[in-house]
């Protein structure tokens, strides 16, 4: 394989590379079936989320550390309020 050939190799990775990125921070990041990944999380799938049970982030909603979507009589956590958590947590190492 010659230089031009990898160099364009390299770039079409970059640039797919950054492409992941920026949907990802976006929050916007494609399932691979192309449908969006849901913005809205019920209880059970935001246990999963976090790696927590689903009676943890009932008692996290009841203590009022994790804010919630009311929708009729339904309970939504909303992705970024979970990714506000995990950096609120996050401890710091410096």
């Amino acid at each position: 394989m010659n230089v031009e050939k990898f160099e364009i190799l390299i770039d079409g990775f970059a640039d797919l590379l950054a492409t992941k990125v920026l949907e990802r921070l976006s929050g916007e990041a494609a399932t691979s079936n192309g449908a969006l990944r849901p913005r809205l999380l019920d209880v059970e799938q935001a246990a999963v989320y976090l790696g927590r049970t689903k009676i943890s982030i009932q008692h996290m909603i009841s203590a009022g550390r994790l804010p919630v979507v009311r929708v009729d009589r339904r309970v939504f956590i909303d992705v970024r309020d979970l990714d506000a958590l995990i950096v609120n947590c996050k401890s710091n190492f410096n």
